[in-house]
């Protein structure tokens, strides 16, 4: 029943359904970054690196998945498409707990490396981080409208066009993540720092 009555509000208002979850969203990541809450346990060196090395498998993943979900939706596979992309925000999810964690126990990193590799790798970890931010709100609204709406009903919503700015800002943003993490942690070098904002994954 309590299912039903959260289905039947998401329908009715996949509005303010997401910009409720985007508010909570930010504030999440916000608060670690600007508050010192003493709920995250401080982190050796060699765990920040392990918890980067399980956000690049996270992101790998997820940007597989959401291909596949494109594929899919192109194929006309309702049902897979479904699947992918629920999994995809569900890997996101993990991503979000496990950067936290990570960022909330101190474990940022500082690019080393030469000028000529140095402000390429600033251009795409500022693209990345940029369409992370942006595409919460889009990504949350093409999921609710899919959640919430059987595939007869979403022909009627704009699912289809949210859904591919969704998808493409969304894979984007995690495939310059892996690519800025590959740069960082095995083709130059890093140093580590204690930093506000975030500089790498």
């Amino acid at each position: 029943m309590a299912t039903a009555d959260a289905k039947r509000r998401l329908r009715q208002q996949p509005v303010g359904a997401t910009i409720l979850l985007t508010i909570v969203g930010y504030a999440l990541v916000l608060g670690t970054f600007l508050l010192d809450v003493p709920i995250y346990p401080d982190l050796t060196n060699a765990q920040v690196n392990l918890l980067s090395h399980v956000i690049a498998v996270i992101n790998t993943t997820a940007t597989a998945v959401l291909l596949l979900g494109w594929y899919w939706i192109r194929a006309g596979d309702v049902e897979k498409h479904r699947l992918a992309m629920v999994s995809g925000f569900v890997l996101i999810l993990g991503f979000l707990v496990v950067y936290l964690l990570k960022v909330g126990g101190g474990g940022t990193k500082e690019f080393v490396g030469p000028d000529i590799a140095y402000y390429p790798y600033l251009v795409m970890l500022a693209i990345h981080i940029i369409l992370s931010i942006v595409s919460v709100p889009v990504v949350l609204y093409a999921l609710v409208l899919g959640l919430s709406h059987t595939p007869a009903e979403l022909r009627e919503t704009p699912h289809a066009k949210v859904g591919r700015i969704a998808a493409g800002a969304w894979i984007l943003s995690l495939f310059l993540g892996v690519v800025t993490y590959v740069l960082l942690n095995h083709v130059f070098a890093y140093e580590f720092a204690s930093m506000i904002l975030p500089v790498a994954v």
